[in-house]
């Protein structure tokens, strides 16, 4: 049996294209035309992707994500589809739960090459590494807390994922599109300047106040955590 994949999209002529090319590539799909009949929809079937309009009527794309990490589905991956390709714009999308993002218009075939990447099996790996260190910074896997010299910071779960793959790397230089596949499973345009926005929200969690900056640009390279030792 195909993999499931639920179209979240009001526009029927766009939903019709995806939806047809999908079957043709082999998936089952279930379209909804607003946020709140796509989690229905959700709840009902076992869902392997959503594709997920931006603007929907009754509850906007970045509202229904949310919703859909609320209610448990913290591995399911989503595609964001949307008009607005502005950095901020991206930034709110990511930040709301999506995993992708891919700007209207655009071909089916890039669309289909993300859906097979995003729902592609993947082999499980057991970390035994609970507890991420580096100088007084400290990261818990498990409870998802995060301190420096003891003080708790509060990050958003994609500036957790990015501390995370840092702190996974560090003392080596990451480039934009290392962090780009492994933090978000992406790859964006590299004209935007998703990465180094998300690295100044990091810098100003982790390095303010701090004599010693553990958050470093390496120019023309990309970035490395690392401390004095």
């Amino acid at each position: 049996m195909g993999k499931q994949i639920l179209v979240i999209e009001d526009e029927p002529n766009v939903a019709a294209f995806i939806s047809q090319g999908l079957q043709e590539s082999g998936y089952k799909v279930f379209v909804a035309y607003d946020g709140l009949n796509g989690l229905d929809l959700l709840k009902q079937k076992d869902i392997d992707l959503v594709v997920l309009d931006v603007i929907l009527p009754k509850m906007d794309g970045r509202e229904v994500a949310k919703k859909i990490r609320e209610l448990g589905y913290s591995n399911l991956p989503i595609i964001m589809l949307t008009a607005l390709g502005s950095t901020e714009n991206i930034v709110l999308g990511l930040d709301s739960g999506a995993n992708d993002y891919l700007l209207k218009p655009f071909k089916f075939k890039e669309l289909l090459a993300r859906i097979r990447a995003h729902t592609r099996t993947k082999s499980t790996t057991y970390d035994n590494v609970q507890k991420l260190v580096l100088e007084d910074l400290e990261m818990d896997i498990d409870t998802k807390e995060v301190k420096r010299n003891g003080k708790e910071i509060h990050l958003t779960s994609t500036e957790f994922r990015l501390l995370e793959y840092l702190l996974k790397n560090k003392k080596r230089v990451l480039n934009r599109v290392d962090i780009l596949e492994n933090v978000w499973d992406v790859n964006f345009n590299l004209g935007t300047n998703v990465v180094d926005v998300y690295v100044n929200y990091l810098r100003n969690k982790i390095d303010k106040g701090h004599d010693l900056k553990l958050i470093h640009t390496v120019i023309g390279m990309g970035y490395v955590l690392k401390g004095n030792s």
